[in-house]
């Protein structure tokens, strides 16, 4: 959980999410059972707002598809967290906020 605070206190700072704050996310093109979609979206937990460019883990999940969606969502999204933790570590300007820092040390 404190990760996730963490996480939404960098993203209230992002324009990243001020863009999807005002309804804006990437365009992207593609096609789930016959339905075609032209925005993107963003895996997250529970913590994140409800918008409908944040797709969030079903919290109990009924029937044999349901849970097989959600096992995969939460494992894609476990994959991404891992990922960024790999760029923390080797990198600290990702690790640290960079907000109090000069141009010349950026």
């Amino acid at each position: 959980m404190a990760g996730s605070q963490n996480d939404i206190s960098v993203l209230q700072r992002s324009l990243v999410f001020a863009r999807l704050a005002e309804g804006h996310s990437p365009e992207i093109d593609f096609e789930v059972n016959g339905h075609h979609y032209n925005k993107g979206y963003y895996l997250a937990d529970g913590i994140y707002p409800q918008w409908s460019t944040l797709v969030k883990t079903v919290p109990n999940p009924q029937g044999e598809k349901r849970q097989r969606f959600a096992q995969m969502q939460e494992s894609a999204r476990k994959d991404v967290e891992r990922a960024f933790g790999v760029l923390q570590s080797r990198w600290g300007i990702i690790r640290n906020p960079t907000l109090t820092w000069s141009m010349k040390k950026l």
